[in-house]
């Protein structure tokens, strides 16, 4: 399932949510090409988008979570890449 939380990140004049999969890497960026979300959105484990694409990745099939839902069902899915992951 793709699971998308509220933007709450601002940065480069908007604001900024996260795109995750419960399930797969391929379907998240399945659904990011489908969305015409650009690959260099992806950072790792999840795709950022803007404020503005809210509507449209929910109209396509994202599934609105708090944050901390998303956060939940990443490490679940063992997708979530990790602050010390990142570092090395």
């Amino acid at each position: 399932m793709i699971l998308i939380d509220p933007p709450l990140w601002p940065r480069h004049g908007t604001v900024w949510g996260h795109l995750v999969s419960d399930s797969s890497l391929d379907e998240l960026h399945g659904f990011a090409r489908r969305a015409g979300i650009p690959p260099r959105a992806f950072d790792l484990d999840h795709y950022d988008y803007p404020v503005e694409r809210l509507d449209a990745l929910v109209a396509l099939g994202a599934v609105e979570v708090s944050t901390r839902e998303l956060v939940t069902r990443l490490r679940a899915s063992g997708l979530r890449v990790t602050a010390a992951h990142r570092r090395r």
